[in-house]
């Protein structure tokens, strides 16, 4: 586990990240929730404690035990399904950052439930995060995450808790005498990559690897971002595409865990955008049913590609967070289903109505749901001038 001086290294790069992630400076009296499961809380009351050094107002509160989270599914009727807990909708309309510390003490104990109950769940939901996502397109609120290492997320990557101990502190730079310094350093570095993208008229990009040969558009009015703060860690560079122009097929080559359960070797063909063949070696049906949540959980919300050279994540781990930030032998490149990423818009969050999104191909879903590849490939932008750009090969940009 942990040891104590790494706790206080973690606690600085989330406050760092914190508020980093966010467009405008807290200010005293703000109000920062932070949710924790309970392995985490000895980081829960570092940052307690920090935030109120700041001059600010933390809340608490502690998620779902796999017990509670399993008989919720088991029991709940349709209406409880869909019950907003009071006082959620003004919390989610005041606060001013959020800090999750994910520290799950199971990963499949769901993988019985019908997956069309936790769906219809995380769609009743979807009108707080609707909230907390035009605050943060206003500039007034920011959230980050990061993963405490347990006994599940160890066992689940087939690693002891030491080694996967060891793999966060490698990840998030806790090893590092200073580490918001080195955080500081590669945001500067990756700032200079997202330049070069966004200086390309790109039209599309194909992506070609083993198993992955996929046309994805940027659209209009788009730039990359990454090492925003908004994850611990973050390597990620990313956009969030037309997503009326996907075409082609992906796979991913890592397995996933979510809401409860494992899926492996997902496959899709995309037409016009839409996934229209699902394969998958374990999960299948319950992939289908999260991709039919709602009309856009089976389009593109977001294309991602991380550089070898800044993540040192090197294995497996169970957990998305580090999975979608792989550096290892290749890199990675990873494809979100669902919903979009409206702060890829160049202009000004005010003008980015709902019917602008939909002219825009910004996608609108309950869903979203990142799918990782690390094999070796390469990524070729076709430009709006007819030539082509290699900007990605062997988990290296070529800027």
């Amino acid at each position: 586990m942990l040891t104590d001086v790494q706790l206080e290294k973690y606690a600085d790069v989330l406050i760092w990240a914190l508020k980093t992630a966010r467009q405008n400076p807290f200010r005293k009296k703000d109000t920062i929730l932070i949710q924790y499961g309970a392995s985490a809380l000895p980081l829960a009351e570092l940052l307690y404690g920090r935030i109120l050094d700041m001059g600010m107002n933390p809340i608490q509160r502690v998620g779902l035990t796999k017990v509670m989270e399993r008989g919720f599914y088991e029991k709940a009727n349709n209406k409880q399904l869909v019950f907003l807990v009071p006082g959620d909708m003004e919390l989610c309309s005041s606060i001013h950052g959020r800090i999750f510390l994910h520290a799950p003490d199971a990963l499949t104990h769901l993988k019985d439930i019908d997956p069309a109950k936790i769906g219809k769940a995380l769609v009743a939901r979807k009108p707080l995060r609707d909230i907390l996502n035009r605050r943060e397109e206003e500039g007034c609120y920011s959230w980050t995450l990061c993963t405490l290492p347990t006994d599940e997320l160890a066992k689940q990557a087939r690693m002891t808790v030491n080694e996967y101990t060891e793999q966060i502190v490698k990840a998030c730079y806790l090893d590092h005498e200073e580490p918001v310094s080195r955080w500081q350093t590669i945001l500067d570095e990756v700032r200079e990559i997202k330049k070069w993208l966004d200086s390309l008229d790109v039209k599309s990009v194909h992506i070609e690897s083993r198993n992955i040969d996929l046309k994805v558009t940027p659209g209009s009015n788009r730039k990359w971002i990454g090492i925003s703060g908004h994850n611990m860690p973050s390597f990620e560079i990313f956009t969030s595409p037309d997503w009326r122009g996907t075409e082609g097929r992906y796979y991913a080559n890592l397995p996933s865990f979510r809401s409860g359960n494992y899926v492996e070797a997902v496959g899709l063909k995309f037409e016009k955008g839409v996934v229209t063949e699902i394969e998958a070696e374990t999960g299948k049906d319950f992939v289908i049913k999260q991709l039919s949540m709602d009309r856009g959980a089976s389009r593109v919300g977001e294309f991602s590609l991380t550089d070898k050279r800044f993540s040192r994540i090197n294995r497996f781990m169970a957990d998305t967070l580090f999975d979608e930030n792989h550096g290892g032998r290749y890199g990675n490149c990873h494809i979100a289903l669902g919903s979009s990423y409206t702060v890829t818009y160049r202009g000004g969050p005010s003008e980015l109505t709902k019917v602008v999104k939909q002219k825009m191909g910004f996608n609108d879903s309950a869903l979203h749901w990142d799918l990782v590849n690390t094999e070796d490939k390469t990524v070729t932008a076709h430009l709006a001038s007819g030539e082509k750009m290699l900007i990605y090969a062997h988990g290296v940009f070529q800027h």
